[in-house]
């Protein structure tokens, strides 16, 4: 009874076997002898806002090895490593793991893996993967980044979109035996990697190769030691181009850095800083432009004195103030409008925070807590010292003024493109209201007559009114003080603005970074911004207004500096002209806790 018992539970569990569980003990005896090797996805594309390739992937073979596979492997790695061309011992490290998949050399050309399949060693594998490919050269260099060996972005835009770029990865699976060999003979399958979404950036290529150009050839000809430059529609926050160059120490060779200065460096601005102040004293009604006030030529503040570079009128109205940039005349406007608020208008401009690019080691600047002000505070920071900004953040505030006192936010995504090639446009950023259309309007007319009449005259474009503020700042010194070891200054050239002036269509900053022909952004800034600004004005099409009789839009020199890239665009880069001497007012290089100051001590001409 019992035996047969006994008999009947193993014939009905033999049926369970062959039957209900036959499916689930397949699948567990599968998950013993397959193995998943992960397969890198293709990247995406990175395309500029007119479809051309900015960087992109193409196809490239790399090597593979099971161990397990392979019965000689002393033997194997030698003959491995001449056709590699790499060191035996480092092929037979590989060979020598316990692993079942090792990478033996990543991203050979066609020659190399025709001699490893030559070869055909059992065990060895050649597949396919991309390599990162940028069309253009160095072109864009600190903007675009780069990636690593894997495809994963480690720099720049790579690194900030490196979600929608890299896609998923694929599977490729082996089988193997009870010892954790693989088998030759058994299934080999492949799971397909999903490519990346291709990403549509602001940014034209022809006017980024142009700008780099222009700033490379007026970085050598003033010797400084590096400039950046960005060119934006202040109208929707497109960047359209931003280029980065600096001077090698050691052969004196100018190029692109993979450092993106204009969102990594942070500067003091100097005058450039003087449109928030005089932005918040009209939106607070404290001063309108014809306003005239009693400009002397010394100021004390606190215990410091700050004088004016050069003898100006001992009475200027509020716009020749600006104009003119007066250090003693903005003081005293900042005094009617108090810490508290010139606190408050510096964050409403953005000041102190990141924008919304989301670029990496971008900085927020350096915009101290108003309780730790000190007395000299209110003389310093009114002209751009005490603070700190990156290039970025100070053109937003010019964006500002430009588009009717509205701030919006920056972006370099148009739009993403998925692996069914449908269409994803970026959502726009939201503005916000800084100051009033009438405050930006009259902001706007007195950055015009810094061009026509002031500092910035060698930013003037025939045909077109150019508005913008010449600024020129000491750099503070490592260990504090702005005097450096020797006892001389450092300086930091600044030209911030838009054109047209009364319908601003696209804003341009310049920054020169220590030059040594001058230190006076008059002199190295705004020449360059002129040049991309013309180069700008004829990328875009904007013709010239019709009350200025001009027909045409501006002429272009003939380049002179870089010769074009392979697959670059074919675009016309205007030469800097020769440096003008520009007479007009800077900023006292004063500080948070500035030296005294007097005529002799600062600048003796304008910034």
């Amino acid at each position: 009874m019992a035996l047969g018992l006994l008999f009947g539970v193993v014939v009905l569990r033999l049926g369970y076997v062959q039957t209900v569980g036959a499916q689930r003990y397949v699948a567990y005896g599968e998950e013993q002898r397959i193995e998943p090797i992960a397969l890198p996805a293709a990247r995406g594309t990175i395309f500029d806002r007119n479809g051309k390739d900015l960087a992109l992937s193409t196809p490239a073979k790399s090597v593979g090895a099971d161990p397990s596979v392979i019965s000689d492997r002393a033997v194997a790695a030698r003959r491995l490593a001449r056709a590699l061309r790499l060191p035996a011992g480092e092929v037979a490290s590989k060979l020598g793991t316990d692993s079942h998949f090792v990478y033996l050399a990543r991203q050979v050309d066609d020659e190399v893996a025709k001699r490893v399949k030559d070869l055909d060693i059992p065990g060895v594998l050649i597949f396919d993967e991309s390599a990162r490919l940028l069309p253009a050269g160095d072109m864009a260099r600190s903007l675009l980044g780069s990636v690593d060996l894997d495809n994963v972005g480690v720099a720049g835009l790579e690194q900030r979109y490196d979600d929608q770029l890299a896609g998923d990865p694929g599977e490729y699976m082996v089988e193997r035996d009870l010892e954790g060999r693989t088998i030759p003979g058994g299934r080999h399958l492949i799971d397909p990697a999903e490519p990346g979404d291709d990403i549509v950036l602001t940014i034209d290529r022809g006017l980024q190769y142009a700008t780099e150009g222009i700033l490379t050839e007026q970085v050598r000809t003033v010797g400084a030691r590096a400039g950046w430059a960005a060119v934006m529609d202040p109208r929707t926050g497109e960047v359209l181009a931003l280029a980065n160059v600096e001077t090698d120490p050691k052969t004196h060779a100018v190029a692109n850095t993979g450092n993106n200065l204009a969102v990594t460096q942070n500067f003091e601005p100097g005058s450039v800083n003087k449109v928030i102040t005089m932005s918040g004293a009209l939106e607070e009604g404290l001063v309108a432009p014809d306003t005239e006030l009693q400009v002397p030529d010394t100021l004390h503040v606190a215990d410091h004195v700050y004088g004016d570079a050069h003898s100006l009128p001992p009475r200027m109205t509020a716009s020749q103030i600006l104009s003119r940039s007066s250090n003693i005349g903005t003081i005293e406007i900042a005094q009617r409008l108090g810490m508290a608020r010139l606190d408050e208008y510096l964050r409403r401009f953005g000041f102190g925070l990141q924008t919304a690019l989301g670029l990496p080691h971008e900085e927020p600047g350096i915009l101290l807590d108003r309780d730790n002000w000190s007395g000299t505070s209110i003389g310093s920071i009114p002209i751009g010292h005490g603070i700190s900004v990156t290039a970025m953040q100070m053109l937003l505030a010019y964006n500002t003024i430009a588009n009717d006192g509205v701030y919006v936010p920056p972006t370099l995504l148009r739009a993403t493109f998925d692996a069914a090639g449908e269409r994803h446009p970026a959502e726009p950023g939201e503005g916000r209201r800084v100051v009033s259309p009438t405050t930006a309007a009259q902001v706007r007319e007195m950055l015009a007559q810094a061009v026509t009449s002031g500092t910035g005259k060698a930013a003037a474009i025939d045909g077109y009114d150019a508005a913008g503020k010449t600024g020129t700042a000491r750099k503070p010194q490592p260990g504090g003080g702005y005097r450096d070891a020797q006892g001389g200054y450092h300086y930091v050239a600044t030209f911030a603005g838009f054109i047209p002036a009364n319908d601003p269509q696209v804003s341009i900053i310049v920054v020169i970074d220590e030059p040594t022909t001058s230190p006076y952004a008059g002199d190295v800034a705004a020449p360059a911004f002129a040049n991309i600004g013309r180069q700008a004005l004829r990328t875009l099409r904007i013709a010239p207004p019709a009350a200025s009789g001009v027909g045409t839009l501006p002429a272009l020199e003939e380049p002179r500096v870089r010769a074009q890239p392979a697959a670059a665009p074919s675009t016309t880069t205007t030469a800097p002209p020769t440096t003008t001497t520009v007479a007009g007012a800077t900023s006292s290089p004063a500080g948070a806790n500035p030296p005294a100051t007097t005529a002799a001590s600062i600048p003796a001409r304008g910034g």
